[in-house]
């Protein structure tokens, strides 16, 4: 019964599919016979597109999206999920027809029946790695983004993959009480765009300072969840060519360098060693950390990358790591030294927009 309701839903949203994007997805904007923006989730952009007219059914139907990013796709029903965070059929059906007027069936009234709860998910597990990320809100105006920006990174386009959560908890320990500290959700995802895992970034509720750079004053401000191996936080779709680093900073900081080429933080040097390359990639950037580990990461890497055929560039920071040298080298600084160790047909690719 459930599955019918969904389906006659979704016709009744497609009917109206553009009324529909211009109330859940408010930051996009219709081109043509599409709505385009940024994902589902409401984020600005023009990765994600929303066929606005086409038959009920079928291939091309009106209601159906993809995003080029994430490689995600939907109804309309999974538009209204995402946008306003549910988690039950139950309230995606009841705000879609609270949209459309209509009232709510009878046989989904439960009567004299206590409201149930949903089972928690394994901790540390890639459910509940979804769950917090899907309670998590845009970055946009939130403590996310002024964390970022005083780490001098302000190329925030395709960061759909990043949220923020005012109170996600910190267990310092298994003997220590639970903490909730404001923290910077990863998604973590496969090939495919599905998500995996999660990666925890707690922030300092008062601000940025020198010495923490804005991370929470905790033991182990970032940690991850999950299904992690072979994954990564991605930001841009992967092509021919991709940059591969650790950590989310040290990729956005080379974003602000390159905004254009798509990257892939893995969160660790053994999981970028261990990161599964697309199909389609001939040219690997490997973002190189000045460290042991990043040095192991990069041989690794370079092996794998060569028994796949595919060239393998490695970019080295002047400091410890690249937003230790967009914070203090510089961007134009910064910039040059980028530059002159990428490919001389990716610098006119992939640097324009950062000139």
């Amino acid at each position: 019964m459930a599955r019918d309701s969904a389906s006659e839903l979704a016709r009744r949203l497609a009917r109206d599919a553009e009324a529909v994007c211009r109330h859940y997805l408010s930051n996009g904007r219709r081109q043509g016979r599409y709505w385009m923006v940024g994902d589902v989730r409401n984020t600005p952009g023009r990765s994600m597109f929303v066929r606005l007219s086409g038959p009920e059914s079928g291939a091309g139907a009106a209601g159906h999206w993809r995003d080029a990013a994430s490689a995600e796709h939907g109804d309309l029903l999974d538009v209204i999920r995402e946008s306003c965070g549910f988690t039950t059929f139950r309230d995606v059906a009841n705000e879609a027809r609270r949209f459309l007027n209509l009232p709510r069936p009878e046989l989904e009234v439960e009567l004299n029946r206590p409201p149930s709860r949903k089972s928690p998910a394994p901790l540390g597990s890639p459910e509940a790695a979804r769950r917090l990320f899907g309670m998590s809100q845009l970055i946009t105006g939130t403590l996310v983004e002024a964390y970022l920006r005083n780490r001098g990174i302000t190329a925030l386009h395709e960061t759909g993959s990043l949220r923020f959560h005012p109170r996600c908890y910190y267990r310092p320990d298994d003997h220590s009480p639970t903490e909730t500290w404001p923290a910077m959700i990863a998604a973590v995802t496969d090939l495919n765009g599905h998500l995996t895992g999660a990666h925890r970034t707690w922030l300092d509720p008062d601000g940025f300072s020198e010495m923490t750079l804005g991370k929470a004053p905790i033991d182990t401000p970032k940690r991850a969840m999950g299904d992690l191996l072979g994954h990564a936080v991605r930001f841009g779709v992967a092509g021919d060519v991709m940059a591969a680093g650790e950590g989310i900073e040290t990729m956005l900081s080379l974003r602000s360098v390159l905004p254009t080429m798509p990257m892939v933080a893995a969160l660790s040097a053994a999981h970028l060693s261990a990161i599964i390359l697309p199909d389609t990639l001939r040219r690997l950037y490997i973002a190189r950390d000045d460290d042991p580990a990043g040095d192991g990461a990069m041989a690794t890497l370079i092996d794998r990358a060569q028994e796949a055929r595919i060239e393998a560039i490695v970019i080295s920071p002047r400091l410890g790591d690249f937003n230790e040298d967009l914070r203090l080298l510089g961007f134009d600084a910064f910039r040059a030294a980028s530059r002159v160790q990428i490919a001389a047909q990716d610098v006119a690719r992939f640097m324009e927009l950062a000139a």
